[in-house]
């Protein structure tokens, strides 16, 4: 491994380990997408056990669990292609020089593709433990007492809440691992690439949490819905 590479791998790792810290601070300052989202959540599930028949607050929630076991079984194949061709001998390594991929020692193109195999064993075990939180917040959901105090409600749904953010919070770790798993792919073909894809990766998620339009008009939402909750309006 050239210092080039070394570098551009402490700035896969930086920006991979880094992007949680820096929405924190986003949402601090002006906002995130994953924040302003936890505060609509929250209002879901207040407006959740207000309902009598809670069938639409179950089907909403089914399609997400639908959604996490799909890219579940779409990173478990990747995964299986990505460690077959890690684990297939150097005749199947070989194959990626003729797709011009850099011409590198054995052990540094395995080193590239365990980078790409830990990106994705990483996102399958946040979908998984994603779909788990999703079933113990259906679970609250269908449980959900006829309760008549508006603190009880609120009560009840903040704890519905506070298991259904988390369960979110992994199913969108879980897409942030396909961004950084096509950036390390991109090191195949030299560190530049690697740095750039990283860079690229990581300044596409930042806009999209804090700039996008559906950004704003989420903002805008929470906004309202916090007018909307305070007391006296």
């Amino acid at each position: 491994m050239t210092a080039i590479d070394g570098l551009a791998l402490a700035l896969f790792f930086l920006c991979w380990l880094g992007y949680d810290p820096l929405l924190r601070v986003l949402a601090h300052r002006s906002g995130s997408l994953n924040s302003d989202m936890l505060t609509i959540r929250h209002a879901w599930m207040t407006a959740m056990t207000h309902r009598e028949i809670r069938l639409l607050d179950s089907q909403l929630l089914g399609h997400s669990i639908n959604s996490g076991s799909f890219f579940a079984s779409s990173n478990l194949l990747l995964i299986a292609g990505v460690g077959g061709i890690l684990f297939g001998g150097d005749q199947a390594l070989q194959g990626f020089t003729a797709v011009g991929a850099e011409d590198v020692p054995v052990k540094l193109l395995e080193a590239k593709l365990g980078l790409v195999l830990l990106c994705l064993a990483r996102g399958l075990l946040d979908f998984i433990w994603s779909i788990r939180q999703m079933n113990y917040a259906l679970a609250l959901i269908g449980a959900a007492p006829e309760v008549h105090s508006e603190g009880d409600r609120i009560a009840f749904g903040e704890a519905t809440a506070e298991v259904l953010n988390p369960a979110l919070a992994a199913f969108s770790q879980g897409v942030r691992g396909y961004y950084f798993a096509l950036a390390a792919a991109a090191w195949l073909f030299g560190p530049i690439w690697l740095a750039a894809g990283v860079l690229s990766a990581f300044a596409l998620l930042v806009w999209r949490q804090s700039a996008s339009p559906a950004a704003r008009a989420i903002r805008t939402a929470r906004r309202l819905i916090e007018i909307n909750r305070a007391p006296g309006s």
